[in-house]
């Protein structure tokens, strides 16, 4: 190493400029690759796990300023749907009912002709129990029972509805009504579909 140094000190001035020039551009260049750019990427690595931390830390607060907000929709929804839960019956106010919905026929003047009660059929957490009815009677008659319906308790829906052709009975212009009133029944222990069995299965 002093050979070395008397060997440069022998060189002349511009020389040794030189020499020192190059040594410095390599310390400068070891400094940036393997000091300041590492530490640079940290830094940037850094910044943006700080960005995302304030942003979550932004979106939590809004969540906890809105968290009484949200428990009093969820209460609002709750009763919501105890409320809606009242209109269907169960399966033994079911005939009760039907019945009550051949009575409000008979009550605005129409005759019942038929009164089928049909299979019911499981949608999940409820039932739809349809009732085939022919009945007979004047229009107003006709319009004021599905107007009594309507007015019921209960969810009672009418449908399929088939006029046939009016006569006149005794002075009275007569139609004849075919229909379907699908009532709904809630069910309290709604069986699993097949799909969410298989779903089930496939995650074990």
């Amino acid at each position: 190493m002093a050979l070395r140094l008397e060997k440069i000190s022998d060189l002349k001035l511009y020389q040794q400029l030189l020499i020192m020039g190059i040594v410095l551009l390599l310390v400068i260049l070891g400094f940036l690759f393997a000091v300041y750019r590492p530490m640079c990427q940290e830094l940037t690595d850094l910044n943006k796990d700080y960005a995302r931390l304030e942003s979550k830390l932004v979106e939590d607060r809004r969540i906890a300023n809105d968290l009484p907000k949200f428990k009093a929709e969820f209460e609002k929804l709750q009763l919501q749907l105890t409320e809606a839960l009242k209109e269907l019956p169960n399966q033994k106010e079911i005939p009760s009912l039907l019945t009550s919905i051949a009575g409000l026929a008979r009550e605005e003047g129409l005759e019942v002709l038929s009164f089928k009660p049909k299979s019911e059929q499981v949608k999940g957490f409820y039932a739809e129990v349809p009732v085939e009815l022919e009945l007979l009677g004047t229009y107003h008659e006709v319009a004021m029972f599905f107007y009594d319906v309507g007015k019921m308790a209960r969810i009672v829906n009418v449908n399929n509805l088939q006029m046939g052709n009016s006569k006149m009975t005794a002075g009275r212009n007569l139609l004849s009504i075919k229909c379907l009133a699908t009532t709904f029944r809630f069910v309290e222990n709604a069986p699993v579909s097949k799909s969410k069995v298989k779903r089930k299965g496939k995650k074990r």
